[in-house]
């Protein structure tokens, strides 16, 4: 990814809402300081099909895990590369450890 000014479009979805606010807030802080233009929402995984559209990259809360085949289905002919994130760094909320993980996804 570079820093063309190009916005990437992140949805990061988890059970509650609350850890994965923390989170995005982190990833957030964690793009900020690398110059990565980088939008990021958490929102309950209900809300999926609202936002595909409009993302480029979906995170995914390591405990919703069981939904993946349905989140796989959901985004089949879409660009849009999708994480599930590993409970390493989830349970910590550690931003940057996302980041890196993410970053690495989408050059994959």
């Amino acid at each position: 990814m570079s820093n063309t000014g190009e916005m990437l479009n992140v949805l990061l979805i988890c059970g509650s809402g609350a850890s994965s606010g923390f989170m995005a807030a982190n990833i957030r802080k964690a793009a900020k300081k690398r110059n990565l233009n980088m939008d990021i929402k958490a929102r309950g995984e209900a809300e999926i099909e609202n936002y595909i559209n409009d993302i480029d990259a979906l995170l995914v809360g390591p405990h919703l895990a069981y939904i993946m085949d349905d989140i796989n289905e959901l985004t089949k002919g879409t660009d849009v590369k999708v994480l599930l994130m590993k409970s390493s760094y989830y349970s910590t909320l550690d931003g940057e450890a996302a980041l890196d993980d993410l970053l690495s996804e989408l050059n994959s």
